[in-house]
């Protein structure tokens, strides 16, 4: 009785350390449907960046899981930016909020569990164009160069995907 209560207590403090690590997701969703090895998934579409998150469970020991972003469409045009995480470093203290959890398991290794933290930067609150003699907000293309040029471009959201590998086969 007391290795149940121990073990019970165990679980509920690292429950509680994994919660206060990680903020509640904006997007809450169940963990997914078991994928095999080498099943190419699509696991979220991040349609702002004009990309797809990919994954597959590898069946090695040392990778056991593949996290590829994966562009949509050549002809689609991104109003933001998916970054890679190492460089990043999403966190709440840098400005980042946690946008959604997926969590995959492996159905040859029921212990096992793939889970994407995609983490969502917003842009500085876009000003829009100075409104013209007649009233109408436009952007002139050669102003917009001269912009580009000069570095004064407004920033665009971010967003990063990083993968953890839970469990062991």
């Amino acid at each position: 009785m007391a290795r149940i209560a121990t073990a019970v207590l165990a679980t509920l403090v690292f429950a509680a350390q994994a919660h206060a690590a990680n903020p509640a997701p904006e997007i809450q969703r169940p963990v997914g449907k078991a994928q095999a090895a080498g099943s190419v998934h699509t696991l979220r579409t991040i349609p702002e960046a004009c990309a797809r998150l990919e994954g597959r469970f590898t069946g090695q020991a040392a990778t056991p899981y593949a996290l590829q972003p994966v562009r949509t469409s050549a002809n689609c045009q991104p109003r933001a930016q998916l970054v890679d995480p190492a460089k990043a470093r999403p966190s709440q203290a840098t400005g980042w909020i946690l946008n959604d959890v997926i969590r995959v398991p492996s159905a040859a290794c029921s212990g096992q569990v793939a889970q994407v933290l995609v983490w969502r930067k917003p842009a500085a609150k876009a000003t829009p164009p100075r409104l013209d003699a007649q009233g109408k907000s436009r952007v002139y293309l050669q102003d917009a160069k001269e912009r580009a040029r000069a570095g004064q471009l407004n920033a665009v959201p971010q967003f990063a995907a990083v993968l953890q590998v839970d469990g062991r086969c």
